[in-house]
C-alpha cells in the first residue's frame, strides 16, 4: 500500500503546497499554512458530474413539515434561558471564556444533575477523573450516575459514545482533542477543525446533545480557526472577572433561540448559583446621593436589568485627556462627549473622563446614551442627583433624545424597586400611568433634559 503524502494549504489564498513553510509563496502570508487531508486521485477525476446520480430532491418551504424544537432542561436555570429554553437533541453548543472563570464548573453541575435522568457523558482531556471527582465532591454534588471518560483522541471519544448512546456530552477541551489522521499537535486549526466536524456528525446523526469547552485568546476571541463558531450551533461567552463573584453567560450565535439573553450567576463555595433578582447587584446601596451616580435600566434578552453609571471628571495635567471606559463602548463615550460639547455648552476637552457600569456588567445598548451623559454632568458640576431617580434613552448627534426599544417594560422594572421619577425620551412615554405614580419627565432634546436637571 502506497504512503499517503502529506499535504498543506494556506489559509489566507488556499493554495496547496508539499511542504510547510512559514510564509506562503503565492500570497507572503506569514503563520497561514496549516496541513490538511490529501485529496485521492480517484476523488479528484469522478467523471462527468451532470451525469452524478442523486439520491436527494428539491422540495418547495411550503411542503416542509412544520416541527417543534424537543428541548430538556439543564436544571440551571439561567442556562436554560441563555439557551432559549433548554438543551436541544442534536445541537453543539460552544462555551468559552477566561482560564478559571467557571467554564467546568457549571457543566459539571449541569452534568451531575442531568444524569440523573438522562444518560450522560464527560469527557476531561484537561484534568485527571480523580481531579474531576475532588471537584464534585467540594461541590457536593451526586456523583452516581455521570459517567467519565478521560481520553484526547476523538476517535475513542466517538467509539465510546457509540456503546454508550449518551444523551448529553461533554468535551473539556476542544483544544486538546487531536485526531490520528492529521500529523499537526492538539490545538492547531486543523487538528480543531477536523475534531469539531467529527463531534458535529456526531450529534446530528445520532441526536446528542455535545457541549465544546473552548479556550480564548489574550483579546478574549476563541481561540482556533473562526470556522469553528460556524460548525457550531450555539456559542456561550463567560464573561466576569475571575476576582469578582458574579460571573455572566453571553449568547452570541443561537440557532434555537435569541442572542441577546444573557444568564447571571454569583460564584460560591458551592459551585455557581442563579441570581434571581439581578437588578440588586448591579446597583450600589448609596447611604446619601453622590455625585457622578446615574440609574439607568438596560434591556438584555427578554428582561429589563438596573444598572448604575458611575462617572468621574477631573482635571487632567496630560496633553491628551484620558477617555476610559469599563462596560461600554470607548468610540461611543467620545461622540457622546462630543455631543455635550456642542448642544450642551460643556468642553471637556481638558478633563480626564472616566465611566463605569457597576458591576462588571457589559452594556452594548443606546439606551445608556442620556445616562452616561448626566452622569458626566453630576461628576463635573459635583452636584448629586438623587437615588430615586432613572434615566434612560438614546442621544444622536443633534442632540435629539431617542426613544429605545421595550420602553414600558424597562418603567414596569424601575416601579418595582421604588423608583419615583423618570426621565425617558418623549416617544417611550405611555399613555397611561400604570407605574405606582412615578413621575414621568418626557425630554425631546438634550438642552431640555439640562434644563429639567
Amino acid at each position: 500500500m502506497a504512503k499517503q503524502t502529506v499535504q498543506y494549504q494556506c489559509l489566507e489564498c488556499a493554495s496547496i503546497l508539499n511542504k510547510w513553510s512559514g510564509q506562503c509563496p503565492d500570497c507572503k502570508g506569514w503563520n497561514c499554512i496549516e496541513e490538511i487531508k490529501p485529496v485521492s486521485t480517484a476523488s479528484r477525476n469522478r467523471g462527468n458530474w451532470v451525469e452524478h446520480k442523486t439520491t436527494t430532491e428539491i422540495v418547495t418551504l411550503d411542503r416542509i413539515p412544520d416541527a417543534d424544537t424537543a428541548r430538556f432542561s439543564s436544571r440551571i436555570d439561567e442556562l436554560d434561558r441563555v439557551l432559549g429554553g433548554g438543551m436541544v437533541h442534536g445541537s453543539v453548543v460552544l462555551l468559552g471564556g477566561d482560564p478559571g472563570i467557571g467554564k467546568s464548573t457549571i457543566l459539571l453541575q449541569c452534568m451531575t444533575q442531568v444524569s440523573q435522568q438522562q444518560n450522560t457523558l464527560y469527557v476531561t482531556g484537561e484534568e485527571s477523573l480523580q481531579q474531576v471527582s475532588l471537584r464534585a465532591r467540594r461541590l457536593e454534588l451526586p456523583r452516581d450516575n455521570l459517567n467519565l471518560l478521560s481520553s484526547t483522541c476523538v476517535e475513542e471519544i466517538i467509539a465510546h459514545a457509540f456503546q454508550l448512546k449518551p444523551t448529553v456530552m461533554v468535551i473539556d477541551s476542544i483544544q486538546t482533542i487531536y485526531t490520528d489522521s492529521l500529523q499537526s499537535a492538539p490545538g492547531s486549526v486543523s487538528q480543531i477543525r477536523e475534531s469539531s466536524a467529527l463531534l458535529v456528525r456526531l450529534a446530528k446523526q445520532h441526536n446528542i446533545a455535545i457541549f465544546l469547552v473552548g479556550h480564548v485568546t489574550k483579546e478574549g476571541q476563541l481561540a482556533g480557526p473562526r470556522v469553528l463558531e460556524h460548525m457550531v450551533d450555539t456559542v456561550l461567552y463567560f464573561e466576569g472577572d475571575s476576582s469578582t463573584r458574579y460571573r455572566v453567560i453571553r449568547a452570541v450565535k443561537n440557532r434555537f433561540g435569541a442572542v441577546n439573553e444573557i444568564g447571571i450567576f454569583a460564584m460560591t463555595d458551592q459551585g455557581l448559583k442563579t441570581v434571581t433578582n439581578p437588578s440588586a447587584i448591579f446597583l450600589a446601596n448609596h447611604d446619601k446621593p453622590v455625585s457622578g451616580s446615574i440609574i439607568m435600566v438596560s434591556r438584555e434578552g427578554s428582561r429589563p436589568i438596573l444598572v448604575e453609571i458611575q462617572a468621574l471628571v477631573t482635571e487632567s495635567h496630560l496633553g491628551n485627556p484620558r477617555r476610559i471606559s469599563v462596560g461600554l463602548e470607548s468610540n461611543r463615550l467620545a461622540m457622546l462627549l462630543a455631543v455635550l460639547q456642542r448642544h450642551g455648552g460643556i468642553p471637556l476637552y481638558d478633563q480626564d473622563v472616566f465611566i463605569n457600569a457597576v458591576g462588571g456588567v457589559r452594556i452594548s445598548e443606546t439606551g445608556a446614551d442620556l445616562a452616561v451623559i448626566l452622569a458626566i454632568l453630576s461628576s463635573y458640576r459635583d452636584k448629586a442627583v438623587s437615588n430615586n431617580l432613572l434615566v434612560f434613552g438614546e442621544v444622536g448627534l443633534s442632540g435629539e433624545i431617542r426613544p429605545v426599544p421595550n420602553g414600558e417594560e424597562r418603567l414596569k422594572e424601575a416601579s418595582k424597586h421604588g423608583f419615583e421619577s423618570a426621565i425617558i425620551p418623549a416617544a417611550n412615554k405611555p399613555r397611561k400611568n400604570n407605574y405606582n405614580g412615578m413621575k414621568l419627565i418626557a425630554v425631546n432634546h438634550l438642552a431640555d433634559t439640562l434644563n429639567v436637571l
